[in-house]
């Protein structure tokens, strides 16, 4: 592993010492992890944003409660529809997707 100066190592150092290059299993399933949290977290600070409670946001969106904590905690995966439906209708945003090749 690669030391910067002052004995410092990058994050990018940090997770491929500990989760491995690209590619094999272990880092795709930290990097799979991984955007499901950033996921959540994201969803998390929108709805701090909006001034809402976990509450007020599922009733907006028709789900319950505990299924937003999870989202938010990383506990159970969103499916895409239900995300658009809470950024939209919950939080009145607008989801965008990228593909990149």
């Amino acid at each position: 592993m690669k030391r910067t100066v002052n004995n410092l190592t990058s994050l990018d150092q940090y997770i491929e010492q500990q989760y491995g290059e690209s590619g094999t299993s272990k880092r795709e399933r930290f990097e799979s992890e991984y955007k499901n949290f950033r996921i959540g977290f994201l969803l998390q600070q929108a709805r701090l944003e909006k001034g809402l409670t976990q509450e007020e946001l599922a009733t907006k969106v028709g789900t319950s409660k505990s299924y937003i904590s999870k989202i938010e905690n990383n506990v159970k995966e969103v499916r895409l529809s239900t995300l658009q439906k809470i950024i939209e209708s919950g939080l009145n945003g607008h989801l965008e997707l990228a593909i990149r090749l």
